[in-house]
């Protein structure tokens, strides 16, 4: 038995046998012996040993990433970094084939680069231009559609031009004296009386319907909900209902458009405050009012149409279907500042409706109002919709289905959902409108029901794309 050991250290002598204390430096000892104790190894670490097998791993071509490694003092404080640094690399560090540990990770390190081999496809930096390069792109190329599909848009129709020269009014207009005028001589007429109205109006809706769509799908977590689940549809097709019946065939455009809106408003906020109970409003509950106020709505639009003259039930009918025909500037200028004042308070409660989907219980916690979240979103749906439907009519499909194509191309975050999804709904609209007036000879075809024979064989097969890939809602 050696001076400085115990009688019970000498008869553990067979078993694991604890390292001896320096006599010379007995602190040094027992600050090595706690920093080892909490890596999970028994036995002592040898501090020479140790520097001599992170100069081997690091010589065998892995480069550390934080630069050389500091030189290393004599004393206590050089053990306790070299133990600590042996805690660091058991306890987190990879291992190799042969079960020994890789070189210990410095304490601060730098951060990870793009071509490191370790970090693989947990490194963000590289992929975070990629992905910000493809929405970047997504955008140029929807911007560019819709600027496209409105010069198209604006050359059709029985007065020939072509868009060049749609372009080239519109530069002679801004002072800019490029490009073709319109060589007929009711082109220009045509244009800014007739077409114009239209195209603006057209990308006005859409803009305010996929927008509504893109809100009411965040705040319900379901991809299935649109404008028409909370009854701002149904609600606004009675009031442009009621007002053709009592005004007959004569009914103003302007007495029917303030009708629907009034009453989609109304029908909205009556779907709003029969699913509030004890001061919430739960999703299921809003939903299952909007799906019976819908019916009861219906039933009041069959109980016009029976009582209505022949002349009015044909207004009604057609209103229904959707339509541009018989757009002008006053109808842009009440809807423009609504749909633009509706997208812009969209956009700014995009970053809680993306909190929002991480669940309301999440929500709560990192400090969002659900409660009044929901409310402010079911407001600006009720103005965008309808804004939209009171000089169209009913246009369907429209915010059901171009949010879903939009989360497919860039993904579920509302930032980026809700402003492409306006630009894409303006698009939609004004190909819709473009068919409209070209798949029949001289005939202005219902808006409403193209987009609806188009959409819902459409809606089907993205439904049937989603679930083959991915089970759920992409």
């Amino acid at each position: 038995m050696t001076p400085g050991e115990s009688p019970g250290e000498e008869s553990a002598d067979s078993g694991l046998r604890p390292a001896a204390p320096n006599p010379e430096r007995p602190t040094e000892s027992v600050g090595a012996q706690e920093v080892s104790t909490g890596s999970g190894e028994s036995g002592a670490h040898d501090p020479e040993r140790a520097g001599a097998a992170e100069h081997d791993t690091n010589s065998g071509g892995k480069a550390e990433r934080s630069g050389p490694a500091p030189a290393r003092g004599s004393g206590i404080g050089a053990d306790v970094a070299s133990n600590a640094e042996r805690t660091a690399a058991h306890s987190a560090g990879p291992r190799t084939a042969t079960g020994s540990n890789t070189a210990p990770e410095p304490l601060i390190s730098a951060p990870p680069s793009p071509d490191d081999p370790d970090t693989g496809e947990a490194v963000v930096g590289p992929r975070t231009p990629r992905r910000w390069s493809r929405i970047t792109v997504v955008f140029a190329v929807s911007i560019a559609l819709l600027v496209m599909l409105a010069l198209i848009s604006a050359a059709v129709g029985q007065v020939p031009t072509t868009p060049l020269e749609v372009a080239g009014s519109v530069l002679h207009r801004i002072g800019l004296d490029w490009g073709p005028m319109p060589h007929h001589p009711a082109g220009e007429v045509t244009l800014w009386e007739v077409r114009f109205p239209r195209v603006v109006l057209a990308m006005l809706v859409g803009a305010a319907l996929a927008t509504a769509g893109a809100l009411l799908q965040g705040v319900f977590a379901n991809p299935l909900a649109e404008p028409g689940v909370i009854g701002v549809s149904a609600g606004a097709a009675v009031g442009a209902g009621v007002v053709i019946v009592v005004g007959g065939a004569f009914a103003a455009a302007w007495s029917v458009a303030g009708g629907a809106f009034v009453a989609g408003l109304g029908t909205t906020l009556a779907v709003y405050l029969l699913s509030r109970s004890g001061g919430r409003t739960e999703t299921v509950t809003l939903v299952l009012t909007g799906v019976a106020v819908n019916a009861f709505a219906g039933g009041l639009m069959s109980f016009l149409l029976f009582t209505a003259s022949p002349a009015a039930r044909d207004q009604i009918v057609f209103w229904q279907m959707g339509s541009l025909n018989g757009a002008t500037w006053q109808a842009v200028a009440v809807v423009a500042p609504l749909a633009a004042v509706g997208v812009a308070a969209a956009i700014v409660m995009a970053p809680r409706l993306d909190l929002l989907a991480l669940g309301e219980s999440a929500a709560r916690h990192l400090g969002v109002d659900v409660e009044r979240l929901r409310r402010n979103v079911i407001v600006v749906v009720a103005i965008l919709a309808t804004a939209g439907v009171a000089f169209t009519g009913i246009i369907l499909f429209v915010g059901l289905i171009v949010p879903h194509v939009v989360r497919m191309l860039v993904g579920p975050a509302h930032r980026v959902l809700i402003p492409l999804s306006a630009i894409l709904g303006a698009v939609v609209l004004l190909a819709a409108d473009i068919g409209a007036r070209t798949l029949v000879h001289n005939a202005d075809l219902p808006l409403g029901m193209l987009t609806s024979l188009v959409g819902g064989p459409f809606f089907f097969w993205l439904l049937r794309r989603t679930r083959a890939r991915s089970g759920g809602w992409a």
